[in-house]
């Protein structure tokens, strides 16, 4: 059904779509249409122009001042621009949510809902920028000629193994943090609910052996963080089952992931891993069947994050596990990404970091699982979106670990 009929517009030119289809207007209201309708987000000025002598100094002639300065010594464009203050939100629309490859109209949608999650859970101004080409090396050329105008650029719904390659190009080009939130946002929100998990269970992560499903962007992500925050092992697993060495049929960037997981040197399906494993992590969408869930070691932890449907129900791994997280709101211990990107950006932006290390990522973690640590239960290993406590931790401790890491300049 057409947004015009579930959501008409009320003008007596085009008259009722309503009344077009012969039904009761209430009957195909839709709140989703009503809340997108004209765009969720605007640019607003910081400055009064009420008279001349305003406009004169928000632009001719007084801007040509600040223009000569900032051409004579450019730092300080950070200072009287808005450019250490924003994020460029970038897509090509080929993997937006669970709806798969829409375009980049299509995706725009999503892309002003994370503008305005950036402003209103971070403090960050952030613009969508929704492209129209496909080829790697073209998206890495358009966002590095885009660059002298933000602080920082989030790489959004980009399918993978294309979106690897446009991160650590347009790292490799540019002097901003360039972040892909598929990835590295559900590995940090993943890694502190795991933490928090750990310490629920009087356990360390060193002694735990996870299994992830997807090999995708987040899967690729999560599997580089545990083991940089010391998994004691993780096996990936993809449509074909166990990433292992002896594969000869991996991606480079799955024989890159043999080479640093599955210690214990696994091979197999899905279900063959998950025996006497202590986590499940799923980025991959599909089910997992129950027996499989069964055979976990006693006391496992279950994070099932596809949306809408996890790979396995929460009513089932309660049956199993001791801590079970999802990637939904209306179940405990969501893993949202909005628990990390917007105060990871306003930290690099506070010390106008050139990248966003590891370092940086694990210091997120750990502040986020921080957060709630005094107030660890089954249901509550990761904090609400709506804490605000959060963001202000994360931001902290990642501008810190900046500094700490010599990627800072101020």
């Amino acid at each position: 059904m057409s947004a015009e009929i579930v959501n008409p517009r009320n003008d007596s030119a085009s008259g009722s779509a309503a009344e077009k289809a012969g039904g009761d207007e209430d009957e195909f209201f839709d709140p989703a249409f009503a809340l997108h309708r004209g765009g969720k987000m605007a640019v607003q000025a910081t400055v009064p122009v009420r008279d001349k002598d305003d406009l004169s100094l928000a632009y001719t002639p007084g801007v040509a001042k600040v223009c000569s300065a900032i051409a004579e010594q450019p730092e300080l464009v950070h200072d009287y621009t808005w450019k250490s203050q924003v994020v460029a939100v970038v897509t090509d629309g080929s993997a937006v949510l669970g709806l798969g490859d829409i375009g980049p109209e299509a995706s725009l949608p999503v892309m002003e809902g994370k503008a305005i999650l950036f402003k209103q859970f971070g403090g960050v101004d952030a613009v969508p920028i929704a492209l129209d080409c496909r080829d790697a090396d073209e998206i890495v050329e358009t966002v590095a000629r885009l660059a002298p105008s933000f602080g920082g650029v989030n790489l959004e719904d980009i399918s993978a193994p294309r979106c690897f390659e446009i991160e650590r190009k347009l790292q490799e080009r540019v002097d901003i943090p360039i972040f892909h939130d598929d990835q590295h946002g559900t590995a940090v929100v993943t890694l502190a609910a795991l933490r928090n998990a750990a310490t629920l269970t009087g356990r360390d992560l060193g002694s735990l052996r996870a299994v992830i499903s997807g090999a995708g962007a987040a899967g690729v992500a999560i599997a580089k963080i545990l083991v940089g925050a010391g998994i004691g092992d993780v096996a990936v697993c993809d449509r074909k089952g166990i990433v292992s060495a002896d594969r000869e049929d991996l991606t480079d960037v799955k024989r890159e992931l043999a080479g640093f997981t599955n210690k214990a040197g696994l091979t197999g399906s899905l279900e063959s891993a998950l025996d006497g494993a202590d986590v499940f992590i799923g980025v991959s969408g599909g089910t997992v069947p129950e027996p499989a869930v069964a055979r976990m070691a006693p006391g496992a932890f279950i994070f099932a994050m596809a949306n809408p449907t996890p790979e396995i129900h929460p009513d089932v791994a309660h049956k199993y596990a001791a801590v079970v997280a999802t990637g939904r709101s209306d179940y405990p211990n969501q893993i949202n990404n909005v628990l990390a990107f917007p105060g990871i950006f306003a930290g690099a932006l506070q010390v106008r970091a050139s990248r966003i290390t590891e370092g940086m990522k694990l210091a997120a973690a750990e502040a986020l699982a921080a957060v709630v640590a005094d107030e660890l239960s089954a249901d509550k290993v990761i904090p609400s979106p709506f804490d605000e406590r959060v963001a202000p931790a994360v931001t902290a401790a990642v501008a810190a670990a900046a500094r700490a890491e010599g990627v800072a300049r101020r």
